[in-house]
């Protein structure tokens, strides 16, 4: 590792530049990762490039340390198309091992260090990687979901900082291009088994283009990456946006809201990205936490409420705040404009690639025909863009129902307005259907939500005797808070459609999520005892 540099910050930064101006800044490149290191370390060689916890490592330094980590590898027997798997909190490890095995044409498959044995097995049994990087914490958890495996990969620790040990040999030539595939993202397993989602090298470094024009990324600019580095946010926004801006990527362990202000403060960031669940928990801090006068000029995340753009801008002094909508499947699809109207709520307009010779998302809203639908109108959205997986990993029958002429199909329900700007309705597979009508879970997720002793709350249909369905609600009261059933459905007729009122209330204490707080439905609705334990209203 380098030794710590005086870290850039943003009170002698210059003058922002247009993101076109940015990425012109840096030589030319092949769309390689590889490639756009190269070109980032040509110009920015003594920049920091990645922080973590004091320690720093320039362009050239992580230039260097990935042609060294990319011939232990080879040396490990490790060969294009091959995959390494990695297990760990978010660690500069994840970063060398992503660029290390893009050189060699092989493939990171990063694991959620929260992962039990099975989930873990489960993963690795699918993808068969030839090796295991992990932190020494779950080192056993490896051990014992590897020994179930027909072939033995060989395992590594991460720490403390490196991920294979000195290299002494010649540094092998670059297998890799921008068709290779480098990543898979194993997706949160909403509806079941997780799927491997691939994606080539170029849709990586196009999505960090697409980043710099999205957050107006500047060579200055520090990315505080508090998200895990199992997940499309920190892989094709964070770390991809830095190396694309040639700015710098601060990697935290994990995001810590008692600690988040002191962290933006120390480290001096200047962007971070954020999911719902991490704003809210901000949000409901102690506000002797926050710490006046730091950096942090902008956020990426969704979705935003008004009330979130309220404590954010005016008690937290971050001026920007940007909504947008990706999938792994699709990364960096739509967002808010930087410089023009944000629509609070709104899933926003089709990303833009800084070079506007570029094409990048095209969306539309479609009926189950495939019929494109006009404004107004709620359908399945579709988007059709460069930066798409490659498809599912040894899955093709899921890979050729996800698209359809081209277009990549969403699974959610949405609309377009007049002026282009996009709005999530629900999930496909979150409607409940009851007298006839299409009830959007989700909306009633956010309605309930809101009630002030409701912590979180979660709708799902439940069969009734004519063969529709009737409306079940699991609600986590806030701690310390009291509410009675009746008053949950008072809420919602205060509030909604008589159609739309819950006939089941069921009070449990914890929802059961995905790695990225999503609520995993499909799990409430195979809950025998969840109905079991509601109050039927109408009893």
């Amino acid at each position: 590792m380098a030794e710590p540099a005086a870290a850039s910050t943003a009170s002698s930064a210059p003058a922002d530049l247009s993101p076109l101006q940015v990425l012109r800044l840096y030589p030319a490149h092949d769309g390689s990762l590889g490639g756009l290191l190269a070109s980032r370390a040509a110009t920015r060689a003594a920049h920091p490039c990645l922080e973590f916890q004091g320690q720093v490592l320039s362009y050239a330094d992580v230039q260097q340390a990935t042609l060294a980590t990319a011939t232990a590898l080879a040396a490990r027997g490790v060969r294009a198309g091959d995959r390494v798997a990695i297990m760990s909190r978010n660690h500069p490890s994840a970063v060398l091992l992503l660029l290390a095995l893009a050189h060699l044409g092989a493939i990171m498959v990063p694991l959620n260090p929260d992962y039990g044995v099975a989930e873990a097995g489960y993963v690795l049994r699918h993808a068969e990687p030839v090796g295991v990087v992990c932190a020494p914490e779950v080192l056993a958890c490896v051990q014992e979901a590897a020994a179930a495996l027909p072939r033995q990969p060989w395992l590594l620790l991460n720490a403390p900082v490196g991920v294979t040990g000195e290299a002494t040999d010649a540094p092998p030539t670059a297998a890799g291009s921008a068709q290779s595939t480098c990543v898979f993202i194993y997706t949160s397993g909403t509806t079941g088994f997780p799927k491997g989602v691939m994606h080539a090298q170029r849709s990586l470094v196009t999505a960090g283009e697409g980043f710099v024009e999205r957050m107006h990324l500047q060579p200055h600019d520090r990315l505080l990456c508090v998200l895990p580095m199992f997940h499309i946010n920190a892989i094709f926004y964070s770390l991809a946006g830095a190396l694309a801006a040639g700015a710098t990527l601060i990697l935290e362990p994990r995001f810590s809201a008692s600690r988040f202000w002191q962290v933006v403060q120390q480290t001096g960031a200047t962007e971070v990205n954020t999911i719902a669940a991490a704003s809210s928990m901000l949000m409901q801090r102690d506000r002797g936490e926050f710490v006046p006068g730091h950096g942090l000029r902008k956020i990426y995340g969704a979705p935003f409420s008004a009330e979130t753009y309220r404590v954010f801008h005016q008690e937290f002094q971050v001026p920007v705040l940007i909504e947008g909508y990706g999938m792994s499947e699709i990364p960096g699809a739509l967002n808010n404009p930087y410089d023009g109207e944000k629509r609070i709520g709104s899933m926003g307009r089709p990303s833009r690639h800084p070079d506007p010779a570029v094409q990048l998302a095209e969306l539309r809203i479609a009926d189950d025909d495939g019929r494109f639908l006009p404004p107004g109108q709620v359908g399945e959205l579709v988007v059709r863009t460069p930066i798409v997986m490659q498809g599912y990993y040894r899955d093709e029958a899921q890979t050729q129902a996800a698209f359809r002429d081209g277009w990549f199909l969403t699974g959610d329900l949405a609309r377009v307005d007049s002026d282009g700007y996009f709005w999530f309705v629900a999930r496909k597979k979150d409607i409940i259907r009851k007298r006839g009508e299409n009830i959007s879970g989700a909306e009633l997720d956010r309605v309930i939500g809101e009630h002030p002793a409701v912590l979180e709350a979660a709708a799902i249909p439940v069969p009734d005797a004519l063969g529709e369905d009737e409306i079940l609600v699991a609600v986590v009261r806030r701690p310390g808070a009291s509410v009675q059933p009746q008053e949950i459905a008072d809420w919602c007729a205060g509030r909604l459609a008589a159609v739309k009122v819950p006939r089941y209330v069921a009070f449990v204490d914890a929802l059961p999520h995905t790695p990225t707080h999503r609520v995993e439905k499909f799990k409430l609705r195979q809950d025998a005892a969840l109905r079991a334990a509601a109050v039927d209203l109408r009893a």
